[in-house]
């Protein structure tokens, strides 16, 4: 089954960041995704713009920025000039009095527009940007800090997203307390991808490659 694997680098070992990039590549990972958090947006500082250019400029594959920040539209042009065609940059609809002007900034500069759905934003205050973005990232967890309790009522948010993709012409990934039972439930009814931290991907004392590849083989 087809699916993509995105690791969370706000999870990773900032020691050795470099080593991280290339051991994350050499056991397969499909992209770098990069939290951006202001701390007023959500209660917590993580990864920086230095941090987000670094992993770009030293990984082969694309990156996956998502902005937890207040008013994207106001810092959009320093996270554009340090990115490359095919990266992704995720924003909060919540986060931007404008959001549309935001994600054609993006669109504009040769990048892959997306959005990111807290748990409590339905779908329906978000249909009409469901037509601009090409990813839907859904936070099944409130954002700000790793490690958090999946929240259940999240799974009929996926299944609304679901029966919309095809029409609107969207993917759909998920981000949070990510499982492999989550991964069994959810890649066949047709989530892309899944965004991996500690709950699968990081701190297991094992090499990142024979991590993902028991992921990939999963019995569906």
């Amino acid at each position: 089954m087809d699916f993509e694997l995105t690791a969370s680098m706000m999870c990773a070992d900032f020691g050795n960041l470099e080593k991280e990039v290339k051991a994350l590549e050499e056991g397969g990972i499909d992209s770098f995704h990069i939290d951006i958090m202001d701390g007023r947006y959500v209660p917590n500082f993580a990864m920086s713009l230095n941090d987000m250019t670094y992993i770009a400029r030293h990984a082969k594959g694309p990156v996956d920025v998502h902005l937890m920040i207040e008013h994207p539209n106001n810092r959009i042009g320093l996270f554009l000039e340090n990115l490359r065609p095919g990266d992704t940059i995720y924003i909060h609809p919540e986060a931007e009095y404008h959001p549309s002007t935001t994600l054609q900034f993006i669109i504009n500069a040769g990048l892959i527009p997306g959005i990111a759905i807290n748990p409590g934003t339905s779908v329906e205050t978000v249909m009409e940007m469901l037509r601009i973005v090409k990813k839907v990232l859904v936070m099944s967890v409130n954002p700000g800090n790793a490690g958090q309790m999946y929240l259940p009522y999240v799974g009929k948010k996926i299944t609304r997203l679901l029966s919309l993709k095809e029409d609107m012409d969207f993917e759909i990934y998920w981000d949070g307390a990510c499982s492999a039972e989550k991964i069994l439930e959810y890649a066949p009814k047709g989530v892309k991808g899944f965004v991996l931290g500690t709950t699968l991907l990081f701190g297991k004392d094992r090499p990142y490659g024979e991590t993902l590849q028991a992921i990939r083989e999963l019995r569906f």
